[in-house]
């Protein structure tokens, strides 16, 4: 069958599932010769050369000409289908606006494009930017915005043999803090970049006692942050945050898994705190809205199944990010409200799960949607268990819930940030005319 909904972005067609490329325009369709060094290593140092530099994770660098050129048509798919660079979210429903968008526009995808159907010219030399500098060391991201951290706080090292089944390491550290500490960024990752080939996920647990709390504590309390496989950093709006008193530990949750080769890692993280004394308004909490209630997943074999759960927010609440959370058989998810007057807001759709990309999607500031006290957080999973299905490992196989890479999750990682009525109020004042209602999941998905 053939769709022709993507005609105008450079796609003609597809039919049984291979894409067909035209009018995004070639050497012909413009007097201005698209070349590698004037026009394409600028969008490469922006968006790519991160991971695609020698001694990152990507499997090839696209730092030189000579590097770049024999993966030029690889290049012009994977960016015309926006598989690279990894951002999957829909940014035509929901929150639009991002933080840490690396995703790119139409005019890069349409200049990279036009640079392949011109047969990938160098050009000049000398119009070529002055490349970037790596350091050798796996780096903190955060890092670029914030400086260093704080501090650093290590899990104990794990051997993972060579060929073993999966584990899940939970040690316990302690946190250096003599005085209640605000945080205002974290970020997790591998010790080492051997060690993100064996390290699945990890979760820093946030272990202390608050003397006094209140019966809503629990939502204050809990995780620092989870880490996985694209995710970047956790940086706390301006006058919210996460607080560590003394006595604080981290109780690690690390999933590893075997990848032929015997490799020793641990996981760390990075604190980036408020100076001593500031003491920000609000606290936020890194929850996993359900896309099942109670966690049971039944998922038949050869067939692409649908899952919903609800969360009903116990105060006014700011959401700061979306993270979807499903294994191999993930396919799609979306996250919606279901405010107290009955209408129906969509917050963020994912429509092209991968696996290997757990990208975490910070709303902007001006973005971020705020809700009222009573409003339910729809969470939809979509899993695909079929041979259509790349990643299915077998699709003969009934799937329910579970740690293991071949079981299956689905949970929507959502900072929240829990306001007061009267901010709310202010809030809503401002906001009369805010994000469009819909009650139906984007593309038809049911």
């Amino acid at each position: 069958m053939t769709d022709t909904s993507l005609v105008g972005r450079g796609v003609v067609a597809t039919l049984s599932g291979l894409v067909l490329f035209a009018g995004l325009g070639s050497a012909a369709d413009t007097a201005t010769a698209v070349t590698f060094a004037k026009d394409i290593v600028p969008i490469f140092q922006e968006k790519c050369q991160d991971c695609h530099h020698k001694g990152s994770m990507a499997p090839m660098s696209l730092v030189t000409y000579e590097e770049t050129r024999p993966w030029a048509k690889s290049i012009k798919q994977r960016v015309a289908t926006r598989q690279m660079p990894p951002w999957h979210i829909d940014k035509t429903v929901g929150v639009t606006h991002f933080a840490n968008d690396r995703s790119l526009n139409e005019d890069q995808i349409a200049t990279i494009v036009r640079w392949v159907d011109a047969g990938a010219p160098l050009g000049n030399a000398k119009d070529m930017p002055a490349p970037r500098q790596w350091s050798s060391d796996n780096e903190w991201q955060a890092a670029k915005e914030l400086g260093q951290p704080d501090f650093v706080i290590k899990s104990d090292p794990y051997t993972m043999a060579a060929h073993h089944q999966d584990v899940w390491w939970r040690p316990i550290t302690n946190i250096p803090v003599t005085e209640p500490r605000w945080v205002r960024a974290v970020e997790i990752r591998p010790g080492t970049m051997a060690g993100r080939r064996i390290t699945h996920h990890a979760v820093a647990y946030l272990a202390q006692d608050e003397p006094g709390a209140d019966p809503a504590a629990q939502e204050r309390r809990g995780m620092l942050m989870e880490w996985a496989v694209g995710k970047q950093y956790d940086m706390y709006r301006p006058n919210t945050g996460k607080l560590l008193l003394p006595g604080a530990q981290v109780s690690w949750d690390i999933h590893i898994h075997a990848v032929g080769e015997t490799i020793r890692d641990h996981v760390e993280l990075g604190v980036w705190l408020y100076p001593k004394g500031q003491e920000p308004k609000y606290r936020t909490t890194l929850t996993a809205f359900q896309g099942r209630s109670g966690r049971y997943l039944d998922i038949a074999p050869n067939e692409i199944s649908k899952n919903e759960g609800f969360t009903v927010l116990s105060r006014p609440a700011r959401l700061e990010n979306f993270q979807p959370h499903m294994h191999l058989r993930g396919k799609a998810m979306s996250v919606e409200a279901i405010l107290p007057d009955g209408t129906r807001q969509m917050v963020s759709y994912v429509p092209n799960f991968n696996f290997n990309w757990m990208t975490n999607y910070i709303y902007a500031d001006d973005a971020a949607p705020v809700f009222p006290k009573g409003t339910k957080i729809h969470v939809t999973a979509w899993h695909d268990n079929t041979s259509a299905n790349p990643n299915n490992p077998d699709p003969d196989q009934w799937v329910g819930y579970g740690d293991r890479t071949v079981d299956e999750m689905c949970h929507a990682w959502m900072n929240v940030t829990y306001i007061s009525e009267e901010d709310y109020q202010d809030w809503a004042a401002k906001h009369k005319k805010s994000a469009p209602q819909t009650s139906e999941p984007p593309q038809g998905l049911k």
